[in-house]
C-alpha cells in the first residue's frame, strides 16, 4: 500500500466527500459550546442519537456551566442515567464545571481541551471543528478508524491516535478541519461495517473496492 507516495494526490481523491460534507454540522444537536462540550463527553462509547434524546431535559435543568458547577452527583445522575458509563462521566463533568465555572472559560485549543477530564484528541478535534477554530488535528472517531484504512490513507489500527497521526502525515493541513468529519459521515451513511460500495463517492480511489474487483 502506497500510503504517502507522491504519486497519490490524496486531497484531490477526497474532494467528492469534502464537497458533499463540508460545513455539515456534527450529528449531536447542541446549541452552544457548553452543550457541545457536555454532549461530546457523554457520547464517548455511546450513540449520538441517545445523547440527543436526553439533552433537552438535561439542559433545561442545567442551562450553563455555572449551573452545573453548583450541583452534585445525586441531582445530576437522573438526567444522564441512560448514558453508558454515566457514573464516570458525571464525575468528569462535575469536576470540569467546578474547575472552569463559566461558559466563557471553556478552552478552545487542543492543549486546553485535552487537559480536561474525559476529553481526548478525538473529542477536542470535534469541539475545535464545530467552534470554527484552527485545526490542530483530524477527527478520528469509530467511523474514521474503520473507513480510512479501507480507502488506503491509513494502516489498520484500533488506536484512533495512530490513525489520526497517519492522516495528519498523509493530508495537507488546510483540509484537516473538514476531512475527519467528511470521512465520518461517509462511514455513517455509505461505508458501513457492511459497505455500500456501489453508492460510494470514493469507489474510484478506494483500495478496498478496487481490490474487490480483482
Amino acid at each position: 500500500m502506497d500510503l504517502f507516495g507522491e504519486t497519490k494526490n490524496r486531497e484531490n481523491d477526497l474532494k467528492p466527500i469534502l464537497n458533499k460534507y463540508k460545513g455539515k454540522k456534527h450529528p449531536l444537536h447542541y446549541e452552544n459550546t457548553y452543550q457541545l462540550l457536555v454532549m461530546v463527553i457523554l457520547s464517548a462509547q455511546d450513540s449520538d442519537a441517545n445523547i440527543n434524546s436526553i439533552a433537552p431535559a438535561l439542559f433545561a435543568e442545567f442551562p450553563t456551566l455555572q449551573s452545573l458547577s453548583k450541583t452534585d452527583r445525586e441531582s445530576f445522575i437522573p438526567y444522564v442515567s441512560k448514558v453508558r458509563n454515566h457514573a464516570t462521566k458525571t464525575e468528569w463533568l462535575l469536576e470540569i464545571a467546578k474547575t472552569i465555572k463559566n461558559d466563557d472559560n471553556i478552552p478552545l485549543t487542543m492543549n486546553g481541551l485535552t487537559a480536561l477530564k474525559g476529553l481526548g484528541r478525538k473529542s477536542a478535534n470535534v469541539i475545535l471543528r464545530e467552534t470554527h477554530q484552527p485545526a490542530e488535528g483530524i477527527i478520528t472517531d469509530l467511523h474514521v478508524i474503520r473507513v480510512a484504512p479501507r480507502i488506503g490513507i491509513a494502516q489498520e489500527s484500533k488506536d484512533g491516535n495512530k490513525i489520526e497521526k497517519q492522516l495528519m502525515e498523509a493530508l495537507p493541513k488546510k483540509i484537516w478541519s473538514e476531512i475527519g468529519m467528511a470521512i465520518s459521515f461517509l462511514g455513517r451513511e455509505t461505508c458501513r461495517p457492511k459497505p455500500k460500495c456501489e453508492e460510494c463517492l470514493l469507489k474510484d480511489y478506494c483500495e478496498y473496492f478496487l481490490s474487490s474487483l480483482n
